[in-house]
């Protein structure tokens, strides 16, 4: 949050230098970019979208895991949800991008694999956390194809964080399948 009011109003090229250029990336092997992008945002409105998603979500998620793999999930899903980006676009010098919606993603949707009936409130509108799960993915797709040259919120980031989330969950609770398939049936 500092970082992305930092870029804003104190220094311009904290922005410039910190969103996920993936040209410059590999050619002036910016790697630091992985992470620094991360913690931008495109604006007030990004911002607050993902720091309330992490507000809810993030606790419940810690207390399953502990803190320090809820930390490791967290920047482990901030890194791998640019790799898809990073690839695709490692030959476009105008390509940009910024967000923690990946690692936000990913906590989101290791919630829901222990959760996933809890009710969430979207706009007003309460909705299971399954089927959210699956809309948003959807959107994202959609937003991703449809990105205007404005627009440097990684769409594709979004879903690459749900699939870490998910992946890393497994492998640090291994009976977590289990666990979604019981709480997934038991709603019905």
């Amino acid at each position: 949050m500092l970082y992305s009011l930092a870029a804003w109003y104190v220094s311009p090229d904290l922005m410039k230098d910190g969103m996920l250029r993936p040209y410059y990336t590999f050619k002036e092997k910016r790697w630091y970019q992985l992470l620094t992008s991360g913690f931008l945002h495109a604006d007030f409105t990004h911002l607050l979208f993902n720091m309330i998603t992490f507000f809810f979500f993030g606790p419940p998620v810690e207390r399953i895991f502990g803190t320090a793999a809820f930390v490791g999930l967290y920047v482990v899903s901030l890194i791998a949800s640019s790799l898809p980006t990073l690839f695709r676009h490692k030959n476009n010098p105008n390509y940009a991008s910024l967000g923690a919606s990946g690692a936000v993603e990913a906590v989101l949707f290791s919630y829901i694999i222990f959760n996933p009936w809890q009710t969430l409130i979207v706009f007003v509108i309460p909705v299971p956390a399954i089927i959210f799960a699956f809309l948003f993915v959807a959107y994202s797709i959609y937003a991703g194809k449809q990105r205007a040259d404005g627009d440097n919120v990684n769409h594709e980031a979004h879903i690459a964080g749900g699939v870490t989330g998910i992946i890393y969950t497994i492998i640090l609770i291994p009976d977590a399948v289990q666990i979604f398939l019981n709480n997934l049936l038991g709603g019905f």
